[in-house]
């Protein structure tokens, strides 16, 4: 007996190791000695011989599991996606075991606190100035049974607020163990009525059982919520579990306050913001089928469940369901995968589908609802392109973007101010000899912040106090050239100062607690300014925004890769979305600089759905994905030209081993195009072929060779199967 060990090592193998006592499940964790060092490693096989002497194998330290921590069904998948997206087998394994688990030996769940309101408490014991502590003591009181703390605060509530009602002897604490816990799953409140798009779009989803990929594809506001949830609601009364992974974690809170008020049903949520012990604690919930619904970002397609009747992907186009370092695998396909291998249902929605979706689509390997109108009395907004050529910016705002808001605000409404850029100003630009200030890792001018004073490289994070002179002529000139949201905050804070203005962007909302806070304060209803990034543009419903002003809407437009048009299109309409999506009419204003462009002409006039139908007529004809197949081989070294010259012998090597026989097109190799980033410098190959399998044949080769190359060493390699940017 032979236990084939997965490593997290950078080795496309697997090591063999003898077991203690003839003991050892595939699934299981095991301690073992790798050089010098102990490792934490999973069973992957068992089996009965091995290409090393079983005199030279090393035995187990220990076995860390009595039974498998991973089963087949994720093993399979794990296997799949290391071989699809060629990666290094052993580490991506380690993908399938939460965190806390690589580290620990033991990593047993601890009993979970729960609260519940005592029997006789009664909320007029507290003041009414306790709006707060009276808010939780409604919310526990509708919840019409006992809470945990991660559950009190997804719905918003700080723990100094849960500590306030535990003293006032109005809530009670005790713990329970996970395999305690009871299950109930029923509906904590009525369904909502769907419109007959919606009806018709949940019985196309309801009329289909086995392995069926349905793609919700509804423009903003058309109520894709609720058709999720009346979708998955016949899988939780039948005792399954739903997955449900979205983008970012801003989406969580959300989705979690409408799944958990909808559904009297357990329910966790994974994500980058918990710790490694809250994480892992999620995961084994989730493992034993306690959880029924199981919120989480990308890494949440890895987790096990025991029941898993159906997986749905919120905002199925977002590019942050790929993986960008490492392990790149993407959270949708994936899905697609493990849901084929169970044979269920995978749901996507989006408001504006990734082109690769719609092709699926078109060529009827997905079965494609539309919901064309918003939900209840709202109505679409309408749209201005506002021509910044000939008028006056105030900090890159026109005139008319200020009378506008200024008219909206006088009506008691909501404005929505965005632009893509975070920190004060994107360059500090001397008046002297025009050099603006750059970082010295990378090829990249650093972003100026006010609050606190700094420069900041947004590409490698180096921070540094502002500088007094000019490095390069010792002026005392320096000043900031364009517009982020702190400045953008800034001025209109001066103009509009009856009014107040929030920022929300990653500087904003750093911790859960501020973002939670920051969305508590947006929903309040009162006439205020809201400026932001895109984390504004996914998914939030913010009933009073009348106004959406959008100031960089030209930054994708003239981009070298071929994907910045889909992406500018996506987060046009998403962030134009966020207007009028109650009973108040909404009005977005774009300001650019090309007002003619047929891309602008052909979103608001027809819509996504028919540019995105020009767009694929387009990489039809020019063979671009998802007409062909793609993978970008990325280098980076510490000195300049290493990078290119290894890429080039790559290129020369999959030359002779049959790319054109195999129709494979090279591009490249190409310095990127910020070459130099985080003192490294940079290059990348892209392949690209009409057939996967040659694709991925190719890509293997090219891997071998890799691996016995001894000049390999000094360059940094990366392969980005079906990557989402193109440099």
């Amino acid at each position: 007996m032979i236990l084939r060990v997965a490593l997290p090592l950078p080795l496309d193998k697997l090591f063999d190791y003898l077991p203690l006592d003839n003991t050892g499940e595939v699934g299981a964790r095991v301690e073992v000695r790798f050089g010098k060092r102990t490792l934490i490693g999973l069973i992957a096989e068992v089996v009965e011989t091995s290409q090393v002497p079983t005199n030279k194998l090393k035995p187990i330290l220990q076995l860390l599991d009595a039974t498998p921590m991973v089963d087949q069904e994720l093993l399979s998948v794990g296997r799949w996606a290391a071989h699809y997206y060629q990666y290094p087998l052993g580490d991506a394994l380690l993908h399938l075991v939460p965190i806390l688990a690589r580290k620990e030996i033991r990593p047993e769940p601890t009993p979970t606190p729960m609260f519940r309101l005592h029997q006789n408490a009664d909320i007029e014991t507290l003041s009414k100035r306790s709006v707060k502590q009276r808010a939780l003591f409604l919310h526990m009181q509708q919840a019409r049974k006992a809470l945990d703390s991660s559950s009190i605060r997804e719905a918003g509530f700080e723990r100094r607020v849960l500590n306030s009602l535990i003293d006032a002897e109005l809530i009670e604490s005790f713990t329970q163990s996970p395999d305690e816990e009871p299950i109930r799953v029923g509906l904590s409140k009525p369904h909502l009525e769907l419109n007959s798009e919606q009806q018709i779009a949940l019985s196309n989803i309801s009329s289909t059982s086995g392995y069926t990929c349905h793609l919700l594809a509804g423009v903003t506001g058309s109520g894709k919520t609720e058709v999720y949830l009346q979708a998955i609601e016949p899988h939780l009364l039948a005792g399954k579990q739903v997955l449900i992974i979205v983008p970012e974690i801003g989406l969580t809170p959300q989705l979690v306050e409408r799944f958990s008020s909808r559904f009297d049903a357990p329910l966790v949520t994974l994500h980058s913001g918990m710790s490694d012990r809250a994480r892992y604690e999620a995961w084994e919930r989730a493992r034993s089928g306690a959880a029924r619904l199981i919120i989480g970002t990308r890494s949440s397609i890895f987790v096990p469940a025991k029941r898993l009747g159906m997986i749905l992907i919120d905002e199925e186009h977002d590019t942050s369901l790929k993986q960008q370092e490492g392990f790149r695998y993407h959270a949708r396909d994936l899905a697609l995968v493990r849901a084929q291998q169970l044979d269920i249902p995978v749901l996507l929605g989006s408001a504006t589908p990734a082109l690769e979706t719609l092709h699926n689509a078109h060529q009827q390997r997905y079965q494609l609802s539309l919901l064309e109108q918003r939900a209840g009395e709202a109505k679409p907004p309408s749209f201005e392109l506002l021509d910044m050529r000939h008028q006056p910016l105030e900090t890159g705002v026109t005139a008319e973007a200020l009378r506008q808001i200024s008219a909206h605000l006088a009506s008691n409404n909501q404005v929505l101010v965005f632009i893509n850029r975070r920190g004060f100003s994107p360059s500090l630009v001397c008046q002297g000899c025009a050099e603006a200030v750059h970082c010295t890792r990378c090829d990249a001018a650093m972003t100026l912040h006010r609050r606190p004073p700094r420069l900041h490289c947004h590409h490698c994070d180096r921070q540094t106090p502002i500088p007094r002179s000019c490095s390069h002529c010792d002026s005392t000139e320096l000043r900031p050239v364009g517009s982020g949201t702190e400045r953008i905050e800034e001025r209109m804070a001066e103009l509009f100062s009856n009014y107040p203005v929030r920022r929300v962007d990653r500087d904003t909302t750093q911790s859960r607690q501020a973002f939670e806070t920051l969305m508590s304060d947006l929903h309040s209803g009162e006439p205020q300014i809201l400026v932001g990034t895109q984390m504004l543009a996914k998914g939030h419903h913010f009933p009073d925004v009348t106004l959406v002003v959008i100031l960089n809407a030209d930054a994708g437009l003239l981009s070298a890769d071929f994907r910045a048009m889909e992406r500018t299109a996506q987060l046009l309409l998403q962030v134009a979305g966020r207007a009028g999506r109650a009973s108040k009419p909404g009005k977005v204003l774009i300001q650019t600089q090309h007002p003619e462009h047929p891309i602008l002409a052909t979103l608001l006039q027809h819509g996504y759905l028919a540019y995105a139908q020009q767009e694929l007529k387009s990489r039809a004809t020019l063979g671009l994905p998802p007409f062909s197949y793609q993978a970008i081989v990325r280098a980076e070294a510490q000195r300049q030209g290493w990078a290119e010259a290894y890429l080039m012998r790559l290129r020369q090597l999959l030359e002779q081993a049959g790319a054109q026989e195999l129709k494979l097109m090279l591009a490249g190799p190409f310095p990127a195009n910020m070459e130099k980033r985080a003192g490294m410098f940079r290059a990348y190959l892209i392949l690209t072929a009409p057939k996967r399998a040659a694709l991925q044949h190719l890509l293997r080769q090219a891997r071998s060779w890799i691996e016995v190359d001894p000049e390999a060493p000094r360059v940094r390699l990366s392969i980005d199967v079906d990557p989402v940017e193109s440099t």
